[in-house]
């Protein structure tokens, strides 16, 4: 099996979406009007990482390690600053909400003739700040997704 670039990659913002109690498929993101955030430099990760819980058994002289609640995490997003582009637009207004939001991220795996694999879910939008670091770097736009469903995986197809 090959291995991919992320070069490519292509990350979009969908409407505001109620959270549930189960867990997203991709059927749930069938009707979304997506609006693609430009200029990313960096898209970070995504994926559950389960919570630990711990029990010190005093008879065994052993911790024991369970697993809790799960966790999204927190996908970083860097864009070059584009006032005009509309998925940063939505990022911004995104942000200055209380709502989850869905996310779209297109990798850059497609077959020949095929189609690319996809990530879906969704997430508030923690923080948006503007980076402009020194004379020859390009200003910045840094978004933090907290990522509040599962991670709804479509691989690429023929």
């Amino acid at each position: 099996m090959p291995i991919y670039a992320t070069n490519g990659a292509k990350l979009y913002i969908g409407g505001a979406t109620d959270d549930k109690a189960t867990d997203f498929q991709a059927s749930d993101f069938a009707g979304e009007t997506w609006v693609q955030i430009k200029h990313t430099e960096a898209l970070g990760s995504a994926g559950d990482t389960a919570q630990e819980i711990t029990f010190d058994t005093i008879d065994r002289e052993r911790t024991t390690r369970l697993k809790g609640t799960r966790s999204g995490g927190s996908m970083d997003v860097v864009c070059g600053i584009d006032y005009a582009d509309a998925g940063q637009i939505a990022l911004l207004a995104a942000e200055k909400s209380r709502e989850n939001f869905a996310f779209r991220l297109v990798l850059n795996d497609a077959p020949t003739g095929g189609t690319p694999s996809e990530r879906m879910f969704i997430a508030m939008v923690g923080s948006a700040v503007e980076a402009f670091d020194t004379a020859n770097n390009v200003m910045k736009l840094n978004a933090s997704l907290w990522v509040n469903s599962n991670v709804v995986k479509v691989n690429a197809a023929s």
